[in-house]
């Protein structure tokens, strides 16, 4: 392949009636520009903390849960409950309400009439499910049981709002439940949430650090928790998924146990963990530059834009070659934009919407039997022949993929950085990641979070320190801990 450097220079150029983005380098302008201009997210509902998805943004929504659906299916079974849940089976794990009781929305009457019992619109859904679980599960036949759904969830925040990352009512959180007969098993299945976790964000080239959180900040009820976090390009972190080891904590509390083999009766074992459309908003922050998306080839609503450039009096073949490709490509998502616009305003509005893979057919590549081809995330073009295209496509989306994975790892091992002293930590977490240790007294990390948030144990990141160090608040053992400000 050649390159092709220029191009069709005297179309490229972009309409002087367009409006650019602002620089990514002002996130915080930027993320909002393009929820809009992209149109992934209308902001312009009339209930604070609530967002409208737009077509498009839910075509990634679809892609992007497709992946999600598509590795939780292997073991685990989709189901459904209902939002709303009685006060009574809310309050019953007093540590797990009151992790949420500032942020409940409550249903108080039917029509006219004032409920007996108030209902919560679930802010997360272990006291729905576990009063049902306490019904399914008999004997230690029915165990393992793996489940999850994608439902919306309600919590009533108090913090400035944001689309996908902060919401009244989060529209697509995946959690998923299990139930074990032992403690070990519930371990096993901890990590192996945790490696498809993994798997999901490695197919979305987003780079992660996985922490375990302190024991004043883990999940409600959980005896421990594990979370992923992602680096945005202002160096905040932005949790994009949990992983809950619940023990028999919630099982005592619901009354879930199991027939054992000889006879006896036990208490279960429980694990739950979660994603939510913050994993869009890191897709949409972490890939995205100055020109809008920038979309990994499996989760691009609009996979490749066929675009004819045409010249009076060869519109007929130039077309004719576009709808070609186009119909050669048919497996995949493509568009062929045959639209009246100049090609310059297609390139910039596919550009914006995060097309990985563009192609352009004018006179010539008829001529020739080739088209122009260039990528989402590159400065260049190449001419391939118009045959070897379909043959091509995986392969390009796949190295697409690898190219955007590398340039986001050294964006995030930049960001981090190992702090020896707590002005070195409270100066770095303005722009990054201080990376620290860290006793297990909850007094020194009250004041590590002066600065920002103890993310928690560092338990795999893409830089490498001492696993174990002297506590830069009081000097006894500690391990590597991760503080950062967090959305």
């Amino acid at each position: 392949m050649s390159d092709l450097s220029e191009g069709n220079e005297k179309d490229s150029k972009k309409p002087k009636q367009v409006e650019k983005l602002p620089p990514k380098k002002n996130f915080s302008e930027w993320y909002h520009e393009l929820i809009q201009r992209a149109e992934i997210m209308d902001v312009r509902y009339p209930v604070k903390g609530l967002y409208v998805w737009y077509p498009f943004g839910f075509r990634i929504r679809k892609s992007v849960y497709g992946i999600l659906r598509e590795i939780m299916d292997r073991e685990h079974e989709e189901v459904y409950f209902p939002a709303l849940i009685p006060e009574t089976e809310l309050g019953k794990e007093g540590e797990h309400i009151k992790g949420f009781e500032n942020e409940v929305y409550w249903v108080t009457h039917g029509g006219k009439d004032e409920l007996d019992v108030k209902l919560a619109l679930r802010p997360t859904s272990e006291t729905a499910m576990y009063p049902m679980f306490r019904l399914w599960i008999r004997s230690h036949a029915d165990l393992p049981l793996r489940v999850y759904q994608v439902v919306n969830t309600f919590r009533y925040e108090t913090k400035h709002t944001r689309p996908l990352i902060r919401l009244r009512e989060i529209t697509s959180f995946k959690e998923a439940h299990t139930i074990h007969a032992t403690f070990e098993d519930a371990e096993e299945q901890v990590r192996k949430a945790v490696a498809y976790y993994r798997e999901f964000y490695d197919r979305l080239a987003i780079p992660y650090l996985i922490c375990k959180r302190p024991e004043w900040d883990k999940f409600p009820g959980a005896v421990y928790t594990i979370a992923f976090d992602t680096v945005m390009p202002d160096g905040k972190t932005l949790q994009i998924g949990t992983v809950h080891n619940l023990g028999d904590n919630f099982a005592r509390t619901f009354d879930i146990t199991y027939e054992t083999p000889d006879g006896e009766h036990s208490f279960a074992h429980q694990t739950c963990y979660g994603i939510s459309e913050r994993c869009i908003a890191a897709l949409i922050s972490v890939h995205g530059d100055d020109l809008g998306l920038v979309l990994p080839f499996e989760v691009s609503p609009v996979q490749v834009v066929v675009i004819p450039v045409l010249y009076k009096g060869r519109e007929g073949e130039v077309l004719k070659v576009a709808r070609e490709i186009g119909e050669d490509l048919k497996k995949y998502r493509v568009v062929v934009d045959e639209s009246e616009e100049r090609p310059g305003a297609k390139y910039y509005r596919w550009e914006l919407k995060g097309v990985a893979i563009r192609i352009e057919v004018g006179p010539r590549e008829v001529e020739e039997g080739t088209a122009v081809v260039s990528f989402r995330d590159e400065k260049k073009k190449f001419k391939v022949e118009k045959e070897k295209i379909p043959e091509m496509i995986e392969q390009w989306g796949e190295e697409m993929r690898e190219r955007l994975y590398i340039r986001a790892l050294n964006s995030m091992k930049e960001k981090i950085v190992l702090c020896e002293s707590l002005d070195e930590v409270e100066s770095h977490v303005k722009s990054g990641v201080a990376f620290t240790y860290l006793c297990d007294s909850e007094r020194c990390g009250e004041r590590l979070d002066e600065f920002g948030s103890v993310l928690g144990e560092v338990i795999e990141a893409p830089v490498s320190f001492e696993g174990e160090g002297r506590c830069v608040v009081c000097g006894k053992e500690g391990k590597l801990n991760a503080v950062a400000r967090t959305y």
